[in-house]
């Protein structure tokens, strides 16, 4: 198993593209890194600063239903959520993980956007 994240492509993005990104707050030293990767990667593929907005929610199992509001108001070619959900002794993560990722799922498929899930 690889160590390294994928190699970004360039593609075709219309200079008109939005983007939302959804951050939860908790665990916020390790989603603050997330989004600093995540907005440097969009520069690099040619949107700008401008084009992105940045909306912070409690924790990732709000993520979904920022997810769907985001997506819904039809600004945003794609919506972005970053979340940061550490695994303990109890099956406090599968849940939240779990829940988190079906909810996003469900969004991308109710909305027909990219939906994207960096967790």
């Amino acid at each position: 198993m690889s160590n390294k994240p994928p190699a970004a492509r360039k593609g075709k993005v219309p200079k008109s593209a939005r983007i939302a990104v959804i951050a939860a707050r908790f665990n916020e030293h390790i989603v603050d890194e997330l989004l600093s990767g995540c907005t440097r990667q969009l520069g690099e593929l040619g949107i700008s600063s401008s084009k992105i907005e940045i909306y912070r929610v409690p924790g990732a199992f709000e993520l979904p239903v920022a997810a769907k509001l985001a997506g819904k108001t039809g600004k945003f070619a794609a919506v972005i959520c970053l979340g940061a959900v550490i695994r303990g002794d109890t099956p406090h993560f599968d849940f939240v993980a779990g829940e988190a990722a079906r909810g996003i799922q469900q969004v991308e498929i109710e909305l027909g956007i990219p939906v994207i899930f960096g967790c």
